[in-house]
């Protein structure tokens, strides 16, 4: 190839990388404020009924958390089409945009309190995705899906899919039922899991509607339509799952956990499967990988400086009776209890020790 071919080629992929990017901006923002929104809506819904985090379904009445799941839709759609032209190396962690959209937004609209340290995270966040963006492997698409079909049907991807299926389901029928209404991790955990396969999917069904349009039609493929349920089902589970998870714990929690762990998991499943990094110099991979860990540690330090949420824990109590008082001291113990005394102050501090363990 000549020299001239060489840099027109580079061109075109450098081009893809800048539009995929503007779109994975553009679908950070969106999937930033529904979070907001769909939990404003999910508020509304437990006041009325049973909470999702309960296994309740009431929040599918409510006409705020719709508008939360369209603003999440055109996200998504932004970060599908974002696939079509970029790796999953490079869209996947600028969704930490997305955490100092909803972390913003949660300080002024849900009370859960931005601390000054917050925007320090946030900045961190912004200087990790800029390293991510400047250094991104420049990918090549595959010229049909039996292409992208090879490359999921390779022995590294499959032990990778059968250990996300079999942590997922381990996780949703044993960890969930006993564990996931005090521990932040079951649920985001398989949101996390069952995400990255999501990702390796869309991404597959992404690149095989941008050939067909391209005038190479794909929906002859049996591999297509694979590809297609596959991430239809995967993202059914993951907004029940996330729904769980974010009317059970604070906003500010959920986000940079899942973050970390989606990304994270997402980054290993395309470097299996996509091989995204191969051919890379290893100057170009070592900033990628202090990108993401400065974006990480971004997510951390915005975690780090938000206040705990109350209205998840405030259900813990609502079976107990009106005519109970409790005065919680700094250090856990009782300090003062009227009216009531059949429930014994042990009882009470269990109960508070393993929620927040």
């Amino acid at each position: 190839m000549s020299p001239a071919a060489t840099d027109a080629a580079g061109g075109d992929l450098f081009a893809a990388n800048l539009t995929g990017s503007l779109l994975a901006v553009a679908s950070s923002a969106f999937i930033g404020v529904s979070f907001i929104v769909k939990k404003k809506g999910l508020r509304r819904a437990a006041t009325a009924g049973a909470r999702a985090g309960a296994g309740g379904y009431g929040y599918l009445l409510e006409p705020l958390w719709w508008v939360g799941m369209v603003t999440m839709l055109v996200g998504e759609i932004a970060n599908f089409i974002a696939y079509m032209f970029a790796p999953a190396v490079l869209v996947t962690p600028l969704g930490a945009l997305s955490i100092i959209v909803s972390a913003v937004l949660a300080h002024f609209t849900l009370n859960e309190k931005l601390h000054r340290v917050g925007v320090l995270g946030c900045g961190l966040c912004i200087v990790g995705s800029t390293m991510i963006i400047l250094h991104a492997p420049q990918e090549r698409t595959p010229s049909s899906v039996e292409q992208i079909w090879h490359l999921a049907t390779q022995p590294s991807f499959l032990c990778y899919a059968a250990i996300a299926v079999g942590v997922s389901l381990f996780l949703m029928l044993y960890c969930a039922p006993r564990y996931g209404q005090m521990n932040i991790i079951v649920y985001v955990g398989i949101c996390s899991v069952i995400g990255s396969l999501t990702v390796m999917s869309i991404k597959a069904v992404g690149i095989a509607i941008k050939l067909t349009i391209e005038g190479i039609n794909q929906a002859g493929y049996f591999q297509t339509w694979v590809f297609a349920v596959v991430s239809a089902t995967c993202i059914v589970i993951q907004l029940v799952y996330l729904n769980k998870a974010l009317d059970t714990f604070n906003t500010a929690v959920v986000s940079p956990i899942y973050y970390a762990m989606f990304t994270t998991l997402t980054i290993l499943a395309s470097a299996i499967m996509f091989k995204d990094w191969s051919g890379q110099k290893a100057s170009n991979i070592a900033s990628e990988i202090c990108g993401f860990l400065t974006v990480l540690a971004g997510t951390v330090v915005l975690h780090s400086t938000r206040e705990p949420d109350q209205t998840a824990s405030a259900d813990l109590y609502a079976a107990f009776p009106p005519k109970i008082y409790w005065h919680i001291q700094g250090n856990g113990d009782i300090g003062k209890q009227r009216e009531d005394d059949s429930l014994t102050c042990e009882f009470i501090t269990v109960v508070r020790q393993d929620y927040f363990v």
